[in-house]
């Protein structure tokens, strides 16, 4: 069995969600249109399973109101035991109550970490300002007590800020950090993979970052097995199998492939030796699953 560590579901009648339905926003993946729809847990099985996946989680993804999308997930998965779900809902680390937050979240069987986003794009962060997290003590502390309520973070941030986040997080040893989309590498030319390269080694460095290997057709549109060839490697390279795990991104990288070409280009990038880690144990230990190979 496979493990996709990193997808989204959406019931547009059930949970809004502003940004899927914003109109008038350029986003840096793309146009939204052919996914602003609802993708149930139906569509996404149906998919992942034919490639061998059969366990997921269930990542945060901008709705209106947090506390309505984890109920919503937590939901599915009463309904739908016979497929595996765990989730990552969003908490604002900065706010007063968000230790109010937490244990509320940890009411749901399904919750197994928090995801507050520090960068999505240049142009976006921009207007965001999510950046300032990383300046932000309330933020940092936030951090800190993770653990104290048996939750994770995900981290989805560009590899300019990956240097200022290690010292962040070389402060919190015990927080268990999944790096989301490889650290966003939006510069695909050769000086800008290379960049990368340098900037990720201060996140590889910390033995409690995990890294997963999703969403990386948001920044090229048009990739291909060799062209996101390097940025496997180099996972692999400074993270070892065991801190790398596979995620779809879907439905957002559907915009850009099947699931079908995805998990074939995958298969074909990861080296035998390294499958059983980075497309089952490293998820399932990282987000504590009850389920077997």
């Amino acid at each position: 069995m496979k493990i996709d560590a990193h997808h989204h579901l959406w019931d547009l009648q059930a949970v809004s969600y502003p940004w899927l339905m914003d109109r008038a926003t350029k986003r840096f993946f793309g146009d939204p249109a052919p996914i602003r729809r609802d993708y149930l847990l139906a569509e996404f099985s149906g998919d992942a399973s034919s490639t061998g996946v059969g366990a997921s989680v269930h990542i945060q993804v901008g709705a209106a109101d947090s506390w309505a999308e984890a109920q919503w997930v937590q939901a599915v998965a009463d309904k739908n035991q016979e497929w595996p779900l765990v989730q990552v809902a969003f908490c604002d680390l900065t706010k007063p109550d968000f230790a109010e937050q937490l244990k509320r979240y940890k009411a749901l069987s399904t919750v197994r970490g928090v995801r507050q986003i520090v960068g999505r794009a240049p142009g976006e962060d921009a207007h965001t300002g999510t950046n300032a997290l990383l300046d932000d003590p309330a933020f940092r502390a936030g951090l800190r007590r993770l653990p104290e309520f048996g939750l994770s973070y995900d981290l989805q941030l560009l590899p300019e800020l990956m240097k200022k986040t290690a010292r962040v997080l070389e402060k919190c040893p015990e927080t268990k950090v999944a790096l989301c989309h490889a650290g966003s590498p939006h510069d695909r030319s050769p000086a800008g993979i290379a960049a990368w390269k340098n900037e990720l080694r201060h996140l590889s460095a910390l033995s409690n970052v995990t890294c997963k290997l999703s969403g990386l057709g948001m920044f090229d549109h048009h990739w291909t097995a060799q062209s996101i060839k390097p940025i496997v490697e180099i996972c692999l390279e400074q993270f070892g199998p065991d801190r790398c795990m596979f995620g779809s991104n879907f439905p957002v990288d559907s915009l850009y492939s099947d699931y079908a070409k995805l998990m074939t280009a995958y298969e074909t990038l990861i080296p035998e030796q390294d499958k059983p880690a980075v497309f089952f144990e490293t998820a399932r230990q990282f987000y504590v699953m009850d389920v077997a190979a």
